[in-house]
């Protein structure tokens, strides 16, 4: 597994890593460096207050590129991990716009769960895109998971409460919860995300027991944006980065947990079920550099 994540930091490195390697070479006067290393670190889109808090003071560590790489670090590491608990069946609800990758994360999730030995079900609650229910059909047919779905243009908070209800009776141990993802700044959307959360509460209480935000790493600072919006509307305990490796502003992920408080889970760095991997901020942050 190890690994994994630096390969799919490969663009940013190139880009952002050679720049502050370079910066911290050149032997310019102090304030010259720190304004370049700005520029370096908001184009990388770690947006200026999480960059002003990295920069504070930095030529005056004995190790300055150390210390950065350091201060990162204590950023990702700064938020309490997603505990999953021993809640059988598992309720986990994954949220997110169009085109981030949702769907895709959530068959390579139940596939995961499934070489593992579980048994659950997947609830195809975006009833507003038949594509999304047609696509994750052919994850569930291959992770060997139950697909609850219904008509197009169903309420999916009904699809929910009928997945959610199958997983408890049939002593299944996880329900993945897909859902729409218009354009985040709708305001039905979110109420309809609420609804799907109190329904799979009434079906089981104590339900959700995990609230993902799927997040496209490639959006940059529209993705912070982005999750601004839904984390003010629904309580969402993590983060999922997608297509890492597709991007060259890798350092978006510093900024969303340093302003927004939650820990990223996994990150996708390919296209094979293996490539969504654990996210570790150690070798994130080793990753960016070198």
């Amino acid at each position: 597994m190890f690994g994994k994540i630096r390969q799919g930091l490969i663009k940013t490195r190139e880009t952002f890593g050679k720049a502050v390697e370079s910066i911290f070479k050149d032997k310019k006067e102090i304030k010259k460096s720190v304004d370049e290393l700005e520029g370096t670190l908001i184009l990388a889109d770690i947006g200026l207050n999480t960059v002003q808090k990295l920069l504070k003071d930095i030529f005056k560590e004995e190790d300055p590129k150390q210390a950065l790489k350091n201060r990162i670090k204590d950023i990702l590491l700064g938020v309490q991990e997603v505990q999953n608990g021993n809640e059988k069946p598992y309720i986990h609800i994954f949220v997110g716009v169009n085109g981030v990758g949702k769907t895709t994360t959530i068959g390579k999730i139940a596939k995961k769960r499934k070489e593992n030995g579980e048994k659950g079900i997947i609830a195809a609650c975006d009833t507003f895109r038949a594509a999304a229910s047609e696509q994750l059909e052919i994850w569930a047919e291959r992770s060997g998971t139950e697909i609850v779905k219904q008509q197009e243009g169903a309420d999916p908070a009904a699809v929910a409460f009928d997945a959610v209800s199958k997983a408890k009776a049939k002593g299944y141990d996880f329900c993945l919860i897909d859902t729409a993802g218009r354009l985040h700044t709708k305001h039905n959307l979110m109420e309809e995300l609420q609804k799907i959360s109190r329904v799979a509460g009434k079906a089981l209480p104590g339900a959700p027991h995990q609230t993902t935000l799927v997040l496209d790493a490639t959006t940059g600072q529209n993705g912070l944006n982005q999750a601004k919006e839904f984390v003010s509307k629904i309580k969402v305990t993590d983060l999922i980065l997608t297509k890492l490796d597709g991007t060259a502003k890798g350092g978006i992920a510093v900024s969303i947990v340093d302003e927004l408080r939650i820990p990223i889970s996994y990150v996708g760095v390919g296209e094979k079920v293996d490539d969504l991997v654990p996210f570790d901020p150690k070798e994130y942050a080793e990753g960016l550099f070198d």
